[in-house]
């Protein structure tokens, strides 16, 4: 750089020293006050010193200097940091300077009205007036912009495209290029409005995706801004996609009205997220139609603490409830929930907190019998596959029996809606935890038939032990809702991933060609909410999930994302299927009906099953095999009552082969 730059003099003459002493600044602005008045009288008399020494300088100036004292404590114009001062800071020294002109103005017009010849003409205090505000405003943004310049010549500006909001393109172009400590330039912007292309924003031009893909390679683009909220999937894919293939980081800009007091700061400018790589549109529900049924009534959310269940206790506080009763084993995450929901301002009295496992009747009943909830949202249950293969019996015990209680009890209270969590593992079962939650889709299945077939009050169902007799007050609804992969849900991949990420890998995938069915959970638990207000008891409602994800694309993406190349930066190592584990989800078995719903995104699945007697019979003698914990029988009875229920890479495969050979066995007897 050259020596004699006049802003490198200034960096150096600034650089590493304190800040100018207040009293400094204080006594420059009141000398700046004096020479704008000696200006101010001037020019009012042509420059004729003779005249002006004739009036009498002295005592003006003394007047001026002394008010200018008064309203520059007042207004404390001393205080700011001249070169990191705003125009709010010069706005209020330029006050300063009118109060104590005004003060004059007032002092003349009353000494008029007295006849009363004042010492500061008012000519010359308007002159002095827009001298005085103009240099005072002027010098405080003169050293801020040699400032801020003096440290571009220090740093090397990364060339930055900007996608979108071309709207507010001037705003967001003078915000990425002000943020302290990393200095950008936007090189472009990039809008699909045809009838921008071609033109500039403070000259940085507009142009089409296909023409800055040019630029940005000639221009060595450093990042890629997002600041569209609306982009189309696809189109957000391929720009990734290309901006990671050229080592583009991608970033994403908020909307202007979240920024920090007009502000764009540094840490608002965030990573792209895999989230919002999810591949197909994000579904919309009616939040209107949920909030209205909702509105005034005790609702009891099981698993509270979890992924799913402590999202939904967080949308709804948001709703006028009447009560939320939050339930869950894990007291760690209840505590965690609960400060969540006193941070968003929540009353004490409208959150219940219960530490209680839904295998417990006897508490569960307590709950039920204290809180009278109105809506039951079942979110609790163990969902890990490869664990709930080598604990069968625990899998049955909390998604079967635990299941069976809170609906049991459901039906007791006179609950209106059972909404009932459940996965798309339960579509021709694989692993133990999709049978179980089979099995619990069934059971509520029969309860439902119970409701619509039988017309009397009475309503049977039967305990580990005994019989019960509910006497219902109202006929419950029981609906279910099955979605896939939850992003970012404890335990998911995503979080998984990130972490090897960030412990330098390598990131382990179970099969080169395994694919996911992915959704964020914002929007499962919207589902939840939306089954709960539509549902008119009976139904399984599924999404329209789009395409399946290939969890190892997943994972080169992801470690791109973090600006790393995989099998370089990171390996990603094929560690082989898990027990129970299967290459792709289902949305539906082809036993089940699909019927659509008002929304062209949700549908609802019916399937035919056995006779009530049977099922519950078949259900209760699996859940006391399960207290007798037997694994092998658990499993075999779950065989039995979901029949499309085939294990895979599990040690009870060898039950298959036994029932398939049983099978043949027979037809060779008859």
């Amino acid at each position: 750089m050259n020596k004699l730059n006049p802003l490198n003099f200034f960096y150096r003459l600034i650089k590493n020293r304190p800040t100018v002493p207040r009293w400094i600044i204080f006594l420059l602005d009141l000398t700046i006050c004096s020479v704008s008045l000696l200006y101010a009288y001037l020019l009012r008399f042509n420059m004729d010193f003779e005249k002006i020494k004739h009036l009498g300088i002295w005592t003006p100036l003394l007047v001026v200097t002394g008010l200018n004292i008064i309203f520059f404590r007042i207004f404390r114009t001393y205080e700011g940091i001249i070169r990191l001062s705003s125009a709010q800071e010069g706005l209020r020294c330029v006050s300063a300077v009118f109060c104590s002109s005004l003060f004059l103005l007032s002092s003349i017009i009353i000494g008029a009205v007295f006849e009363v010849s004042f010492i500061v003409p008012m000519s010359v205090l308007f002159i002095y007036f827009f001298i005085a505000s103009f240099l005072i405003f002027s010098y405080r943004i003169l050293i801020k912009e040699l400032y801020h310049r003096s440290l571009k010549e220090k740093l090397t500006a990364e060339n930055v495209i900007v996608y979108g909001k071309t709207i507010n393109g001037a705003l967001l172009k003078n915000a990425i290029e002000s943020i302290p400590n990393h200095q950008y330039k936007v090189l472009a912007f990039v809008d699909n409005n045809e009838k921008l292309w071609g033109k500039s924003i403070d000259n940085a031009k507009i142009y089409s995706w296909e023409e800055v893909k040019l630029i940005a390679k000639k221009c060595s683009a450093k990042y890629l801004f997002l600041a569209s909220d609306d982009m189309q999937i696809g189109v957000k894919n391929e720009i990734v996609d290309y901006c990671l293939v050229n080592n583009i980081s991608v970033k994403v800009i908020p909307a202007v009205q979240k920024w920090v007091d007009g502000h764009l700061n540094t840490h608002q400018i965030k990573n792209l997220q895999i989230e919002d790589l999810l591949n197909r549109p994000s579904i919309k529900l009616a939040p209107e139609n949920v909030q209205q049924y909702l509105t005034g009534k005790r609702i009891l959310i099981t698993g509270a603490a979890g992924s799913i269940g402590s999202e939904i206790v967080r949308q709804l506080a948001g709703i006028h409830v009447e009560q939320l009763i939050l339930c869950d084993s894990s007291e760690t995450g209840l505590y965690e929930v609960q400060n969540q929901l006193q941070q968003l301002s929540r009353t004490d009295e409208n959150i219940i907190i219960r530490v209680c496992n839904v295998r417990h009747r006897d508490a569960m009943e307590n709950i039920f019998k204290n809180y009278k909830p109105q809506l039951v949202f079942h979110a609790a249950a163990y969902k890990h596959v490869p664990l709930m293969e080598m604990h069968p019996c625990e899998a049955v015990m909390n998604n079967v029996l635990g299941t069976k209680i809170v609906a049991d009890l459901s039906i007791k209270f006179g609950v209106d809606r059972f909404v009932f969590i459940s996965t798309d593992k339960a579509i021709n079962p694989t692993n133990v935890m999709g049978a179980t939650k089979r099995v619990a889709e069934m059971y509520l299945g029969e309860l439902q038939k119970s409701h619509k077939h039988n017309g009397s009050s009475v309503s049977e169902s039967f305990n580990v032990q005994e019989k019960v007799v509910f006497y219902k007050k109202s006929p419950t609804k029981f609906i279910t809702t099955r979605f896939g992969n939850v992003l970012g849900s404890n335990g998911s991949v995503i979080p998984r991933f990130q972490q090897q990420i960030d412990n330098g890998g390598p990131v382990t995938v179970t099969h080169p060609d395994i694919t996911r069915y992915f959704m964020t959970i914002p929007e499962a638990c919207s589902l939840v909410l939306e089954a709960g207000t539509m549902g008119k008891g009976g139904e399984i409602f599924v999404f329209d999930m789009g395409e399946p994800v290939r969890i190892t694309d997943l994972a080169h993406k992801m470690i791109k994302l973090a600006g790393l190349i995989p099998g370089k930066d990171i390996q990603v190592e094929f560690t082989g299927l898990r027990p129970g584990e299967k290459l792709y989800e289902e949305l539906l078995n082809k036993n089940e009906e699909v019927i659509a719903t008002h929304h062209k995104k949700i549908m609802i699945s019916r399937v035919n099953s056995s006779g009530i007697n049977n099922t519950i019979n078949n259900i209760e003698y699996l859940v006391e095999l399960a207290t007798q914990n037997k694994n092998m029988a658990v499993v075999k009875q779950m065989k039995m009552i979901v029949r499309e229920f085939i294990s895979k890479n599990s040690i009870y495969e060898k039950l298959d082969a036994e029932q398939q050979l049983e099978t043949v066995q027979v037809v060779v007897e008859n």
